[in-house]
Order: structure tokens, then sequence, then C-alpha cells
């Protein structure tokens, strides 16, 4: 015959155990809780040698589904105020839930849920008392080194968003000091494959190069031509862009110029520029 003693005074989780254990179905098993000085006490007492094995199992599913509901959120807010105390309570926030996407990830929901569980039932195996605080604290490294490692992948996107919103903000400063200087009316980029070219009204390509030696904006040592005419438009600052998507895909260049240059861009997938470059063999 085996006992196992289950202390904890989270009564959610207390709640939540209770309804989980009365519904195990384990011949010979029987539950109970008890208040003591320090804890409540949820005592299971399984009679029967051969059936332990099965207790052991369907306790350490169940502790290991109640861990993740009612205890992990709190093991990333500790994580992220031990480790990165330095942010403000906001930033703080966005790291969190930026960790929780991430530990949502399916292979991430899987490695958490098998550390836990195997932790578990080897510990249960050797002891009739589990302290929960205790087993956090000191029974799972493997798990706490998965929730460490998702707060700093959530940390460093979090600093890239950041300066990718910074760098945003100034650009559009400078292009509001700018734009009452500016005699180019209309520009149009043409876009697809991930390369740029850019035109003006009369079809006419716009160098990109000539204007690198003014560049406001490179961002990386090797030009691409994205970089170039994202250069290119800061220098001319016309006053409307059309973007023609050759391949009607938007990505994060596009997205970057929509936030840059906002009510100034317009986007086109049909007209007759846009046919032009999509039927004829000529690549923007």
């Amino acid at each position: 015959m085996k006992s196992i003693c289950i202390k904890t005074n989270n009564p959610g989780m207390i709640q939540y155990l209770l309804e989980q254990l009365e519904n195990m179905g384990i011949p010979d098993t029987y539950l109970s809780l008890k208040e003591f000085h320090h804890f409540q006490n949820i005592i299971i007492h399984c009679k029967s040698y051969q059936y332990i094995t099965s207790l052991i199992h369907s306790l350490s599913n169940i502790l290991t589904k109640a861990i993740l509901l009612f205890c992990e959120q709190e093991i990333i807010h500790n994580a992220i105020c031990l480790n990165y105390f330095y942010f403000n309570g906001l930033e703080k926030h966005t790291i969190f839930e930026q960790t929780l996407q991430l530990l949502n990830h399916p292979d991430n929901n899987t490695a958490r849920y098998d550390l836990l569980n195997n932790a578990l039932f080897e510990y249960l195996s050797s002891h009739h008392s589990f302290y929960l605080q205790g087993f956090l604290n000191f029974r799972i490294p493997l798990y706490q080194a998965i929730i460490n490692e998702n707060v700093d992948i959530a940390v460093n996107q979090f600093i890239i968003d950041k300066e990718y919103a910074d760098f945003i903000h100034l650009l559009r400063l400078y292009i509001r000091s700018e734009s009452t200087t500016s005699h180019m009316e209309h520009l149009h980029l043409i876009y697809g494959n991930h390369q740029s070219t850019i035109i003006n009204d009369n079809k006419e390509i716009v160098s990109c190069n000539e204007n690198l030696a003014k560049a406001k904006y490179i961002s990386d040592i090797s030009f691409s031509s994205n970089d170039l005419a994202l250069n290119t438009l800061l220098n001319l600052l016309p006053k409307k862009i059309t973007i023609h998507l050759i391949d009607s895909y938007a990505d994060e260049f596009v997205h970057t110029l929509q936030l840059i240059f906002q009510e100034k861009i317009t986007i086109c997938e049909d007209c007759d520029i846009c046919d032009f470059y999509r039927f004829s063999k000529i690549e923007p």
C-alpha cells in the first residue's frame, strides 16, 4: 500500500486537484483533505500494491497539468523579475506576454509537459510527501531552464522591436522636418521577389546608387536593392509613393515603408506598370 500527501495552500489548485483526483477511477484508492498548521493536505491512500504504479502515473499527469495551469505564470514572472529587474513594469509585462506566446508553441508545450511529468513520476515513486513549492524550487531544473531560455528569447525580441520602433520614429521625424522642402511629386517603387526598382511618372528608372553618398539609412555594409531604395526615397522625399506589388505579396520591407511614409504610400497590384513588370522578363 502507499499513501501520498500533497501540501499546498493554493485554493484554486486544491479545488482543481480534488476534482481531478476524485475522477481517477483507480480501485482501492481513497482521498481526504486535512488542514494542518501550515498547509492544506490532500492525502491519497492506495491499499493495493497492484494499483500503485497506475496511481503514481495518474498523480503525475494531474499535478503536471495543475502546475502548468496554476504555477507557470508566476514562475515566468519571477524569472523576469530576477534576471531582468531593470525593465519597468510595462516592459516586463510585454516580455511576459511574449514569453507566453513562445511557450504556447507545440514543441515547447510537449517539452515542458514531459519534463514535469517525468520529474513528478520519479519523485512520487520514492516519496510519500509532496510539498509543491519545494518541488518547484529544487526538483525541476530542466523545466526552469526552458522557462529561462524562452524569457531570454522574449527579451531579445523585445529589444529588437524597441530599436525598430525607435528607428521608425526617427525617420518619421526626419520626413516631417524635410517634407516642406521636397519638390518631388510622385515616385513608383516596383517590388517583387524581394527586390526594388524606383521609376518616375515617365516610367524612367531612378538610379538609387546616385543617392548613396547622401544616405539617410543603410542597414548593412553590403547594400541590397531595398536598402538603396529606402535611402533614395528618404533623399528625394516624394509627396506620394506608389508601391507596385508584382507578386502580390507585402513582406516586412513593404510594411516598414508603410510605417515610415504612412499616408504617402499607396499599394497597387493591378495597373499597366504592374502588368509590364509582372508579365515581361524584366525583373524589378
